[in-house]
């Protein structure tokens, strides 16, 4: 495994929409995502709706813990806006981040969720360049 490989995280987001904000906190994904797509320095954000149980799924992936401390930094108003249309019933970390980073996720979740973690095993990232090859 690249030392590369060994900082990257994934973080999986599980949301319980509030009643009645399905269309609002979907415009602020859409909005949310357009920022991080353009500024971020995400590697990968894929957020899914499960609308039948009212629940959205989001996966981000880090190159490292400096990146995700470029992301809270750059995308907070973003944050709030889509927060505001519902709460975090569940977040995972899969990876090792850095002592600063731990510690801000848990501030940010406080008690008003599930926090769990795994520690990387093994794995390999491969992504297709631009040109599709």
């Amino acid at each position: 495994m690249s030392t590369h490989e060994a900082t990257t995280l994934l973080f999986r987001n599980t949301m319980r929409i509030t009643d009645g904000h399905l269309e609002d906190f979907r415009s602020a994904v859409v909005r949310a995502v357009a920022f991080a797509e353009r500024h971020g320095p995400q590697l990968l954000v894929q957020t899914f709706v499960d609308e039948e149980r009212m629940l959205a799924h989001s996966f981000q992936l880090y190159r490292d813990s400096d990146a995700v401390r470029t992301h809270w930094k750059l995308a907070d108003p973003y944050i709030q806006e889509v927060m505001k249309h519902c709460r975090v019933e569940h977040f995972e970390v899969f990876g090792e981040p850095d002592a600063d980073v731990a510690a801000g996720v848990r501030s940010a979740l406080g008690d008003q969720c599930e926090l769990t973690s795994g520690s990387r095993v093994a794995g390999f990232i491969r992504f297709a360049t631009e040109s599709g090859t």
